[in-house]
């Protein structure tokens, strides 16, 4: 009998043709991804320092292409599943030529040493092409926030204010221990001083101190169980807590730092927040950053993160970013009411912005006739020759002082005025409810740049932006956060936020980018 030779195939093997291009059709993203690259220099974020030992390092432009067209294609991925589509998808195999599929490592040490410096610079690169081949109008700039839960146990918070205050709490028990100590001690002629607040430094020279005189060793002490503790000893073991106690609460206090009041032990630049959990808006206080982005024509044009909850704060950072990055304020920023503050509209009117943000009470004053032209709001109240405000019983208002508003960094002042009688009033009822003459609180720039934005926002051009703003902003993050399925940071610390961010809004525009291009022909 014949002996057949066995054949190293099976049914299943595949077959490619030399030319990988062959078998990806005309209108696949991927040519629209190559002809942005391929117009533009990216080398010189690209620069890494070679070694002088080991093996060669990976191309960094092949590993850019592949990581890029990843997050274009598939919204946020992980570095396993560049990998994987590296060695499955036959697009990510022409972009490799001929080069062997990466590691997940090599991929994740790439963006944390070379993308985490350079993804800003590459993101204005890319956003410089698509812009002027779209001809985008960058003075039309749409801004709106949102919360991303962070990378950090939701139950791992530190308050800085709880801080304080058992601080607070400690000193006033240190106050107490001292005079017992100073008992132990008096023969000496030595007396340890009690304060309102004790430096660290200094209760440390106390405990050293304490432990000479007494003749005290701490080290030779015997503790636990069943052993007597002398008076002498008790103090120095107490005030030793103490210090270690504070030590950890001037720790908590620094990281969080001026402008927040809390922080994640398990990442220290994500901050407390209020974040929606469901589509009821039910909300829960966890770990998370700030997102903020701006956006013109449907394309993200700037974004930023901030470790503080509140909009307004976030605005002129925001716009900073944008002067660096294009050279110019937008002539136009649309925000809603978070953003709408007398430090923003004062920083619009330096830096020749319109103002287009609404303000806490738009609505009401916009729709709400009866409280817009109520003759009893001091804002109302007309100013007679001598600069005085007048009542509608006629009554003057004399200035009684100007006072800074508690909490604005930005200096921003109120003038109290004080009516001169409201004794027998007949408009007492309607006017005011207090005791006395009535006070009010006004701000002659905050009650004009009120007026300019209910006069720019109720024009016809006012209304469009609104309209744009609520579809291209919020679009924006409901394509992200649904479409793109990014809802949580992956990676911990501000820098590695960005690094996401960045990378997701290069993928996002690169996307509207090519259903653009796709469309053109249709449309025409």
């Amino acid at each position: 009998m014949k002996h057949t030779p066995r054949m190293n195939y099976s049914t299943y093997q595949l077959k490619l043709p030399v030319d990988i291009e062959k078998n990806i059709e005309i209108s696949d993203p991927v040519y629209t991804f190559c002809e942005v690259l391929d117009h533009i220099d990216l080398s010189k974020y690209l620069a890494v320092k070679e070694r002088e030992t080991g093996r060669p390092r990976y191309d960094a432009y092949t590993l850019l292409k592949v990581i890029l067209f990843a997050f274009m294609e598939r919204g946020y991925v992980s570095t396993r599943e560049i990998v994987k589509l590296c060695k499955t998808d036959i697009r990510f195999m022409w972009l490799l030529q001929d080069n062997p599929p990466p590691s997940h490592m090599t991929i994740d040490n790439f963006m944390n040493q070379v993308l985490k410096e350079s993804i800003e610079a590459i993101f204005v690169k890319i956003n410089s092409y698509i812009f002027e081949k779209e001809s985008v109008d960058l003075n039309h700039l749409y801004i709106d926030g949102t919360k991303i839960r962070a990378n950090a146990n939701m139950y791992s918070w530190v308050w800085k204010k709880s801080c304080l205050v058992n601080r607070d709490k400690i000193f006033a028990k240190i106050s107490k221990l001292l005079p017992l100590m100073n008992e132990r001690v008096v023969y000496y002629g030595v007396k340890f001083g009690t304060r309102a607040e004790y430096a660290i430094e200094y209760l440390e020279e106390i405990l050293v101190q304490f432990a000479e005189l007494t003749y005290l060793e701490p080290e030779k002490v015997v503790r636990g169980r069943g052993h007597h503790k002398t008076a002498e000893q008790r103090y120095y073991d107490e005030l030793s807590g103490f210090i270690r106690r504070l030590k950890n609460y001037a720790h908590h206090v620094s990281i969080c730092g001026e402008d927040r009041n809390s922080y994640s032990k398990t990442d220290h630049d994500a901050t407390f927040m209020r974040v929606k959990r469901d589509y009821m808006g039910n909300d829960q206080l966890l770990p998370a950053y700030n997102l903020q982005f701006g956006v013109c024509d449907g394309y993200i044009a700037v974004f930023d993160a901030m470790r503080f909850a509140s909009d307004m704060d976030c605005f002129q950072p925001l716009m900073g970013r944008f002067r660096g990055w294009y050279g110019f304020y937008p002539e136009y920023p649309v925000a809603d009411a978070g953003y709408g503050s007398y430090n923003n509209y004062l920083y619009c009117e330096e830096h020749g912005m319109k103002k287009y943000m609404k303000f806490t009470m738009y609505q009401k004053e916009s729709k709400n006739a009866a409280f817009r032209d109520d003759p009893y709001r001091a804002v109302n109240f007309p100013i007679d020759e001598e600069g005085h405000p007048v009542c509608p019983n006629g009554k003057r208002f004399f200035h009684l002082k100007t006072s800074p508003v508690k909490g604005n960094q930005y200096g921003r002042c109120e003038e109290f005025y004080q009516c001169e009688d409201c004794s027998n009033c007949p408009h007492r009822a309607k006017c005011h409810k207090s005791q006395g003459n009535r006070v009010i609180r006004l701000n002659e720039e905050l009650t004009s740049f009120h007026q300019e934005v209910l006069e720019n926002l109720n024009c016809v051009h006012g209304a469009l932006l609104r309209m744009n703003r609520s579809i291209q902003a919020e679009g924006a993050y409901a394509s992200i956060k649904w479409n793109r399925a990014y809802t949580r940071a992956r990676r911990r610390g501000l820098k590695s936020f960005l690094l996401e961010i960045g990378l997701i809004s290069i993928g996002f525009n690169l996307h509207k980018f090519h259903l653009r291009r796709a469309a053109t022909p249709l449309a025409a």
